[in-house]
């Protein structure tokens, strides 16, 4: 009777990191091109900050929330995804982000078929 025995390395992850590299992923929506802002008294008293990038090419699919952007033309910007609300479905909240420190949350606004709409990525 023989027995063989082997050793191989691995390598172990902490699942913390792992689960946080899950949900905390960018997409590139492309680099900033425009943004124009909407008062409160367009929107129910928010002010919203319209992004136009070189992949969304059109006002109207993105909106933050904010007076002012401190994104410049050119810079790249990206769609986090960074943690879900608390009830029985649950539902993503968003930022858009530089890869600086600029971030602002997404609004729930779009405008779709001419028409405002509350809708989410």
């Amino acid at each position: 009777m023989s027995a063989i025995v082997s050793c191989s390395t691995t390598k172990k992850y902490s699942s913390v990191r792992e689960q946080d590299e899950l949900l905390n992923t960018r997409k590139y929506i492309g680099n900033l091109v425009d943004y124009c802002h909407t008062g409160p008294e367009v929107f129910g008293g928010a002010n919203l900050i319209w992004i136009k990038t070189t992949l969304y090419n059109n006002f109207g699919k993105i909106s933050v929330y904010s007076k002012k952007c401190e994104f410049t033309p050119g810079e790249k910007l990206y769609l986090r995804r960074t943690n879900s609300t608390p009830g029985v479905y649950g539902e993503w909240n968003y930022q858009v982000e530089n890869d600086s420190s600029v971030v602002y949350r997404v609004s729930e606004y779009r405008y779709e078929n001419n028409v405002l709409a509350r809708a989410w990525f």
